[in-house]
């Protein structure tokens, strides 16, 4: 019975954990992770202050953590599907019309979270900044290795300077969203689609290919 019960409030604690993290990130896409605190998290969703900190023990684990829960739900939405795909131009344009429509539908109301924090934490310091710096980095990783397999496969031109198109796809993904969040104009999303996919092509062994992809 004892361990029946130790279990039972150890889940308790782990929904309580992600309904507090669920609504952290909420609040950091919008207004940075400094936004948060562990009082206002405990009184927006009516749990006692001390069952909260208990949990987390300080601002800066709380933001840890919300950092952690928004790059699982970031994985889900835009670099898994995509994955799963064989190394190709295909997959490359699928990452980045993934993270197109991940921000578009607001999967974090603010529009993508990494975007919003890295402009907060990019002069700062501290683990908070480091975490933030890692997962930013981490995204550009990506997007390179995918571009290499692409060429390794055949489907992207040998002469392609990699780390230049990364950071030009990169590029037109995070202004659609800044512009989408500042004028609350979606039209955007299509113009990068556009430039994405004409970049893709421009690089493309066969550029055809492309076409077989909304």
């Amino acid at each position: 019975m004892t361990t029946t019960r130790m279990d039972g409030r150890i889940e308790r604690g782990n929904q309580t954990r992600r309904l507090i993290l669920q609504r952290a990130v909420s609040i950091a896409s919008v207004e940075g992770l400094e936004g948060l605190s562990l009082g206002r998290l405990a009184s927006e969703l009516q749990l006692s202050k001390s069952g909260v900190f208990a949990l987390f023990g300080s601002k800066v684990e709380l933001q840890l953590a919300t950092v952690r829960t928004a790059i699982t739900i970031y994985i889900e939405h835009v670099v898994r599907p995509a994955r799963e795909l064989p190394a190709g131009i295909g997959q490359v344009w699928r990452l980045c019309a993934n993270w197109l429509t991940y921000s578009e539908q607001r999967v974090f109301p603010g529009g993508c979270f990494f975007y919003s924090v890295t402009a907060e934490y990019d002069a700062r310091e501290g683990r908070v900044h480091d975490a933030v710096t890692k997962a930013h980095g981490n995204w550009f990783a990506l997007v390179e290795q995918t571009i290499n397999e692409a060429r390794e496969a055949g489907e992207v031109r040998e002469d392609t300077d990699v780390p230049q198109l990364a950071f030009e796809l990169i590029a037109m993904l995070e202004t659609a969203n800044a512009e989408s969040v500042l004028h609350d104009n979606f039209t955007c999303y299509q113009k990068a689609t556009n430039g994405v996919r004409n970049r893709l092509r421009s690089v493309a062994t066969q550029p055809a290919l492309l076409t077989d992809f909304a």
